[in-house]
């Protein structure tokens, strides 16, 4: 069976190692939107997410509350990896990862301050340290929810810092018409200031 090809989007010769900050964003397999449940009461089933979010009748559901957990807990464990920003929307999780280590990885299959020592082709710490959050949530919930693959891109500058920033934060108010919706697969939205 042919398998579809995997656009590459990571930069050629970018060590993903360096020191520097990672907006990163997984989804959950087939988008499914595992991550949020709602109460909106009144018998009112077909209130928007992000219309019932501006009325705190949203919240994270118990998958969601795994997630978060998980985030907090990564952040107690390294040191020198930390996710500064998060937000957990229905199907996807954004966060700013800052990396900050004078540690190197020094062969194939040997982990960084504790990471798992599963051999890497590229023993780089942002897929490293992505792979280790999503098996911890996965082993916590008792099965895989997140699809393979994941999106990453360095945060060059401070402009680029507050446009992710400002995304991540209003990322829940504007569910309706966000790309990962699969209501609006065609809908395509760009962080602004970031190209």
């Amino acid at each position: 069976m042919d398998r579809p090809v995997r656009k590459q989007i990571r930069l050629d010769n970018y060590g993903y190692s360096q020191n520097g900050l990672y907006f990163i964003t997984i989804c959950t397999k087939d988008r499914s939107e595992l991550l949020w449940s709602t109460n909106v009461g009144d018998g009112a089933l077909d209130v928007p997410l992000c219309s019932a979010n501006r009325v705190n009748k949203v919240f994270l559901s118990n998958f969601g509350r795994i997630v978060r957990d998980n985030i907090r807990r990564a952040n107690r464990v390294y040191s020198d990896k930390k996710i500064l920003l998060y937000v957990i929307m229905p199907n996807h999780i954004h966060f700013i990862l800052k990396i900050n280590t004078e540690n190197e990885i020094s062969e194939v299959g040997t982990g960084v301050n504790g990471t798992s020592g599963a051999p890497s082709p590229t023993n780089e710490i942002v897929p490293l340290y992505v792979s280790m959050l999503k098996r911890f949530i996965n082993k916590d919930i008792g099965f895989n929810i997140f699809q393979r693959s994941y999106y990453d891109r360095i945060i060059r500058n401070e402009k680029e810092y507050i446009a992710i920033s400002a995304y991540i934060h209003n990322n829940p108010f504007k569910w309706d018409v966000d790309e990962y919706n699969p209501k609006n697969e065609n809908n395509k939205m760009e962080v602004q200031g970031v190209k």
